[in-house]
């Protein structure tokens, strides 16, 4: 990200300095280009300040491209930010021609997220990509081991439907021995307990070294087995949950409790202490991010963990272990098991020395959040944002945003862009730079969003673009666009968990408030308005964990997630996650009294 950020920083200096304060002395693309500047300013730093630079558009920025290769004898600025090294693959576009007419303001106002991700594309590593797999066993007690059992299970490549190893699958032998190394970890008097704060927080830095050191092949990793976007996995995931690390990390020496009032000959005062041993459980649709999200905090207070990485996406998890060793963390503090959920995954829940327990998945705990677009919103930016808001990530986001409510003013108008923009969207190999979106993860899920797209025909609903597979290899799905749906239809009423986008009408304010609310989920939801009085009503009106107005997917480490009604219980990340894994315990000392 100091890449982007020092070159837009030289942008902005080196237009301010041609002293074009209104543009007028200037070429007409310049002054286009200088206007949206101006007015985009503070906008465009917060986003990519924010290092959530995750939108994709890949025909922007081959308009950008044209109109930048326009722009550089009029405007001899070589430190702009270079689209042409950023998207060589744009200038070698068949139809570049027809994208010249766009102008300049028109394209920076869509694109300037798609321009810092593009630079940032820029410098994406050359990888394998089949990438060789190192650790496919148990990670117990720092060691790795084989299943008690021996028995193994594939894991899948889901852009091809190929095995590419075979993982050790974990029996209730395996937790029993995992949960005994962290119950030993824990003990009174062990190194991990007698452990002064500021060096746990020193082994989780050390880890986020580690993991910023082998970026790049941990991406490539979770993209083999995930199918995400290698771009995305190495430009958004593995730079997020490393900031997630990095701020638990600066956590460990500053949990303390409180002295209390109390009257009397009494002395009184709380600690904050680690829970014990924590079972966690995590999806595959984020793999190591919620990796992270889980064991971070929990080290941070002091804890020890058996977790249990989804079968499905088992190789990032398996290869952090070594980095947990590498880093020097006590045997027993961290254990990483692989499994299913019935035999592993229930073994940890049901075991009686596991203090606590950490899940996330299943659509029944998820979401269907709605996002909603007024008619005084930026249409252009709401609809990029609620593409993204549903897209992201094959749509395998459990807050997507799922249920898109449209104002009736702009209905039209943003139902034809949402699927203008659907039909652009690239589909296909995640190590492909210009992929926007990847496979599903597996055959059962791909089954389940076809299944649910075809209720969706059925139930009167108007499929306006996509609604099959793509190709006969690998679990692709074509980029989907409902309109005129209703929140009975079960398309409403379900996670689909893929890229299934449901555009819905509304009239007023306590109208879409009111059906907004109208779910069993309560995860997420997000507003675009230009009003931020209205923006505060609604927002304070809805049902739902985290609320993005004029944005959406802000994953800062500092702001807690967590949801609402059936979307859980608890929150990950923040301070909110720092009481999560303590327990407060009261003090009181009798005071004597002395005569003086």
């Amino acid at each position: 990200m100091k890449k982007i950020i020092a070159s837009i920083s030289e942008f902005w200096k080196l237009v301010d300095q041609n002293n074009a304060v209104d543009g007028n002395d200037l070429p007409t693309p310049i002054a286009d280009m200088h206007g949206t500047v101006v007015e985009q300013k503070d906008d465009i730093v917060d986003l990519v300040d924010s290092d959530v630079i995750s939108i994709t558009n890949d025909d922007v920025v081959f308009k950008l491209v044209r109109q930048y290769s326009k722009l550089q004898n009029a405007f001899s600025i070589e430190n702009l930010v270079n689209l042409k090294s950023a998207c060589p693959q744009a200038l070698k576009q068949p139809d570049i021609d027809e994208l010249k007419d766009i102008s300049f303001m028109e394209a920076c106002k869509l694109g300037f997220r798609t321009v810092a991700r593009a630079a940032s594309a820029a410098a994406l590593p050359k990888v394998d990509r089949t990438p060789k797999i190192h650790h496919q066993k148990l990670f117990i007690n720092n060691e790795f081991v084989d299943a008690a059992d021996g028995s193994c299970f594939n894991v899948i490549n889901p852009s091809t439907g190929d095995v590419i190893a075979e993982v050790a699958n974990a029996s209730v032998k395996d937790v029993n021995k995992a949960v005994k190394a962290a119950k030993d970890a824990f003990r009174l008097g062990s190194e991990w307990r007698r452990m002064d704060p500021c060096k746990r927080g020193e082994l989780m830095n050390k880890l986020a070294d580690l993991l910023e050191r082998d970026r790049a092949y941990l991406a490539a990793l979770e993209s083999y087995d995930n199918g995400k976007p290698f771009k995305d996995a190495y430009n958004i995931d593995l730079p997020h949950l490393i900031g997630v690390l990095r701020y638990f990390a600066g956590w460990p020496d500053k949990i303390n409790g409180k002295v209390l009032a109390n009257a009397g000959d009494f002395f009184a005062y709380t600690r904050r202490e680690p829970v014990g041993v924590v079972g966690q459980i995590i999806p595959w649709n984020f793999p190591l991010v919620l990796f992270i999200w889980k064991v971070a905090p929990a080290l941070a207070c002091g804890n020890t963990v058996v977790i249990k990485v989804d079968e499905h996406t088992p190789l990032t998890g398996l290869y952090t272990a070594k980095l947990i060793q590498e880093a020097g963390f006590p045997p027993g503090v961290v254990n990483i098991l692989a499994g299913d959920g019935p035999n592993c995954g229930g073994s940890i829940v049901k075991h009686p020395d596991v203090d606590k327990v950490s899940f996330t998945g299943s659509t029944q705990v998820s979401g269907k959040s709605p996002n909603i677009v007024f008619d005084d919103a930026d249409l252009e930016s709401a609809v990029e944002w609620s593409h993204f808001a549903l897209f992201f990530n094959q749509g395998q986001c459990c807050c997507a945003g799922s249920r898109t409510y449209v104002q009736e003013k702009i209905y039209d108008d943003f139902v034809q862009k949402s699927v203008e923009r659907a039909k652009r969207r690239a589909v296909g190999d995640p190590f492909d730079d210009n992929t926007e979106q990847g496979p599903q993860i597996g055959q059962e899920q791909m089954d389940k969003i076809l299944r649910l797209i075809d209720s969706g025909k059925k139930s009167g609903s108007k499929l306006l673009t996509g609604g099959k597979r793509v190709g006969d290899r690998g679990f692709y799905i074509e980029p989907t666009v409902f309109a005129d749906v209703h929140d009975h239809m079960e398309i409403a009423r379900e996670e689909i968990f893929g890229p299934v986008m449901q555009i819905l009408k509304f009239k007023t304010i306590d109208e879409v408030i009111e059906r907004a609310n109208d779910s069993d989920y309560g995860l997420a939801a997000s507003i675009f308005t230009r009003d931020l009085d209205k923006g505060i009503v609604v927002s304070n009106g809805l049902r739902a964990g985290s609320v993005w107005v004029n944005c959406y997917d802000n994953f800062d480490p500092t702001t807690p997630f967590g949801g609402f009604k059936q979307s859980g219980i608890g929150r990950e990340r923040s301070e909110y996650a720092i009481d999560s894994y303590t327990e407060v315990k009261n003090v009181t000392i009798k005071i004597s009294q002395r005569n003086s």
